[in-house]
């Protein structure tokens, strides 16, 4: 087992190494940081939803390798989230908080968005084991707000996109 979680942490690496490559490469477009943006929160976004898929295939297919996994692909998440959200406050806002507050009030996408990673903040400090054994059931409960921290993600997405829709509700079919 120890082989596949090294296979699987070496290849959620590799979207983090196209879009350095891409960034040294001035491949990004008209807009770099949004490219930048909008990749990272796919990312997430993608971690999120194969995480989620993890205990339905356990139970579908009786194979339970995968879980094993869950809690890697789980941060992984966590970190494009995390990458998303420091591009938006380092590249996009340059970290000016007055811009930053009315960006929240005008564009309450954002708002969902931030209370997605809020929640996945909480997961990932909590996925431990220590916090494990510490919160006993409750661990499990505050675990089952990833499906709230999904919901809002794929809101934050849906309310983004202005025109071509797709994208977005394949993430909410996947989902649901």
């Amino acid at each position: 087992m120890k082989k596949w979680r090294l296979l699987v942490f070496l290849a959620s690496l590799l979207p983090l190494a196209y879009m350095t490559c891409a960034a040294f490469s001035d491949n990004r477009g008209a807009n770099p940081v949004e490219a930048l943006s909008h990749e990272t929160g796919s990312w997430a976004l993608r971690f999120l939803l194969i995480t989620l898929a993890i205990t339905p295939l356990r139970r579908l297919t009786g194979w339970r390798r995968p879980v094993l996994l869950r809690r890697m692909l789980g941060l992984f998440s966590f970190f494009y989230a995390s990458l998303h959200v420091l591009v938006w406050l380092w590249l996009d806002r340059e970290f000016a908080w007055g811009g930053m507050l009315a960006d929240i009030a005008k564009r309450p996408y954002i708002t969902v968005g931030f209370l997605s990673f809020l929640i996945l903040t909480a997961l990932a400090a909590t996925s431990n084991a220590l916090s494990m054994r510490r919160l006993g059931l409750r661990w499990k409960q505050l675990h089952r707000l990833v499906y709230v921290a999904a919901l809002l993600a794929v809101l934050h997405f849906i309310w983004l996109v202005k025109a071509d829709l797709l994208e977005p509700m394949v993430y909410l079919g996947i989902f649901s």
